[in-house]
């Protein structure tokens, strides 16, 4: 087993201590630059020490633009600990593709697939409702570019400086601020306080009004009254605000019960009909 010394420590508690053959690889790389761990990395099989070792020093040397990244994102309702670990997933992803012949290096390619990694958590995992892709884009966009704007202008961006700075219209814009309210739904059992009995979110949510529905009944009914003969609206009006019985309407107006009750029958037939759109009944023959 080989041994280090803790430089770390202070040279009167320093001592030798066991390290493992793996942890023992990693020290013996971490003197390597980016390309001759990617080509150890590269070069050697899936399980291997030395690949994992590589893998390990690489993710470490890197640590700190993961944690760049990820701090873009910093408003949103994920801890930071979630969020660098989605970003290490990516920083793995770009150090296992990562091709050394196209002319740019790990950290500028890392950097566009941690970003990647972490827009495509957000788009993927944290929606709560249906939000159409380029919308979902937009709202990491535009977190990001309030984080540095607050920056370069010393203030919160207001609308204006946004839609300029990303090159959006105001519509897209406030579309995508909606849209983050579909990330983080507050529960209708959250409390609206600190105190026990301070409530829930859903006690402030109102009933549903039981007259509602009358309302739109009246409202439909009120379309087609002048429709009916005025003999047919002063029934309705008796029966249904007066509360009389037929035998009173029919004393009132000078007819019979039985008559009231065909002119009653007709009268609701036809309103039924005009508001359900049904095919009006047959036409009651005209009492005298």
């Amino acid at each position: 087993m080989t041994v280090i010394s803790l430089d770390g420590l202070p040279s009167s508690e320093r001592a030798l201590v066991p390290v493992s053959p793996a942890r023992a690889v990693v020290l013996e790389l971490a003197g390597l630059n980016d390309l001759e761990l990617l080509e150890i990395f590269r070069s050697q099989p899936p399980g291997s020490p030395r690949r994992a070792a590589a893998c390990e020093v690489l993710v470490s040397r890197h640590r700190g633009l993961v944690r760049s990244c990820a701090r873009r994102y910093g408003r949103s309702p994920e801890s930071a600990e979630d969020l660098m670990q989605v970003g290490y997933v990516g920083l793995v992803k770009a150090i296992t593709r990562f091709s050394p012949e196209a002319g740019s290096n790990l950290a500028a390619y890392a950097q566009v697939t941690v970003s990647g990694e972490l827009k495509r958590h957000f788009r993927d995992k944290r929606w709560h409702a249906h939000v159409a892709r380029p919308v979902q884009e937009l709202v990491a966009e535009v977190r990001a570019a309030n984080a540095q704007l607050i920056q370069e202008l010393g203030r919160t961006p207001a609308e204006a400086d946004l839609v300029q700075y990303l090159g959006v219209t105001a519509a897209e814009l406030r579309e995508a601020e909606r849209a983050e309210m579909a990330m983080a739904p507050w529960s209708l059992d959250a409390p609206l306080g600190h105190e026990p009995a301070g409530g829930t979110l859903a006690d402030r949510i109102g009933g549903e009004d039981p007259a509602f529905e009358l309302m739109l009944g009246m409202q439909a009914v009120a379309a087609h009254w002048a429709e009916l003969p005025a003999r047919e609206q002063a029934i309705l009006v008796m029966r249904f605000y007066g509360d009389l019985t037929q035998s009173q309407i029919g004393a009132r107006l000078g007819v019979s019960q039985m008559q009231v009750s065909r002119l009653l029958a007709h009268a609701l037939g036809y309103l039924r009909s005009r508001v359900l759109g049904l095919p009006e009944p047959d036409a009651v023959l005209a009492v005298a």
